[in-house]
């Protein structure tokens, strides 16, 4: 799964299609990582069982570096602050 990331993609997007918490999550970091310059990645949980079955209840999962850092609601301010580091 991490295989298939670029290197300057430090933040990865867990989502679904269809989830309207997804879209709004995408718009954050769509947002904080064009003002930071960090590169993202959106991942479609639906695309592995595996994937399915760690985050599917949780959709959207934000991860910074590796490093879970929210689900659901993105707070803005908090990804722009790990970013920003």
């Amino acid at each position: 799964m991490n295989a298939e990331l670029r290197a300057d993609e430090r933040v990865v997007v867990y989502t679904r299609e269809g989830c309207h918490l997804c879209v709004d999550a995408e718009a954050v970091v769509t947002r904080v990582c064009a003002a930071t310059g960090v590169g993202w990645a959106r991942v479609d949980v639906d695309d592995s069982p595996e994937l399915v079955a760690r985050y599917g209840d949780y959709v959207p999962v934000v991860l910074v570096d590796g490093v879970q850092q929210g689900f659901w609601r993105i707070d803005e301010a908090r990804l722009t602050r790990l970013l920003s580091r």
